[in-house]
Order: C-alpha cells, then sequence, then structure tokens
C-alpha cells in the first residue's frame, strides 16, 4: 500500500552519515530508527510545541516497512504525522523518501506507539490537553482516529 504524502504537513531532511553505513554500502537497518526519531522529535518541537521538561514521552512500540535501500549520496526527508490519539498514547507514522529528478521517492515507512509519561512517577500519564489539541489540529481531525 502506498502512503499518501498529501496526508502530511510536517516534513524534516535527515543527514545520511558515514556511520550510518553497513558492508554492503546502504543505510544499516537499525538506524532508521534514529531517523524516525530524530523526525519525531523535530515534528514535536516545530509543530506541536511539546515541552518535553514537562512530560516525557516513550515508545512503545515501533514498526518499519523497508521498501528500497538508501545509500551515503541519497538526500533524504521524512513525513511525520500524528494517525491515532488515546489517553495515553498515540501513533506516530514516519516515511522516509529520497528525493529524486522525479519528485520524492517513498523508501521506508514506519509507525511508533508513544506514550505520555512521568519520569519522576515512573508512569504512564494522560497526553497533556494542550499538546493533545495542537496534534489534532496539525494534522487535521478527519485523518486521526481519536480512541478517546
Amino acid at each position: 500500500m502506498a502512503e499518501n504524502l498529501s496526508y502530511y504537513k510536517y516534513k524534516t531532511d535527515i543527514p545520511i552519515r558515514f556511520s550510518d553505513m553497513d558492508a554492503y554500502g546502504h543505510v544499516n537497518n537499525a538506524v532508521y530508527l534514529t531517523y524516525f526519531e530524530i523526525a519525531r522529535s523535530n515534528y514535536w518541537r516545530d509543530a506541536i510545541g511539546w515541552d518535553l521538561t514537562k512530560t516525557g514521552v516513550i515508545l512503545g512500540r515501533s514498526e518499519i516497512q523497508y521498501l528500497k535501500p538508501l545509500t551515503i549520496n541519497d538526500k533524504i526527508s521524512c513525513y511525520v504525522r500524528t494517525t491515532r490519539i488515546g489517553n495515553s498514547s498515540f501513533d506516530v507514522m514516519h516515511v522516509l523518501v529520497k528525493h529524486t529528478p522525479n519528485g520524492d521517492e517513498v523508501c521506508t515507512t514506519g509507525k511508533t506507539v508513544c506514550i505520555s509519561y512521568d519520569y519522576a512517577a515512573n508512569k504512564s500519564i494522560p497526553i497533556p490537553r494542550e499538546e493533545r489539541q495542537k496534534m489534532i489540529e496539525y494534522d487535521e481531525p478527519p485523518l486521526i482516529l481519536n480512541t478517546n
């Protein structure tokens, strides 16, 4: 199933480093989680304004679908959006694309289940009202499954 990039408002460039490469000359599979983390953190900072010093976020699950390899010379970006919001957890979709003369080519997709977390109490907590509302408004209400 092809990912519809028109659903995504947020996009951030990701640098490919030499240390990301494996022995076969392409980005190592484990590095994709780091790319998703960079994109997700930028999304929370730039689009949502999530104050991670007040309310933390931990990962509950990650899924990756590798479609096409990436190499050191590729110029890539990651699209990010929230697709589901529950009480304390929410799903974030990631789409890694490489820039080609014919436009962005989808290379990898992934989903992370994120959990709003209180590090002091060492437990999950409800998603803060302000961040919840910003995710809904930013990623368009009809595109988000709100399970609350």
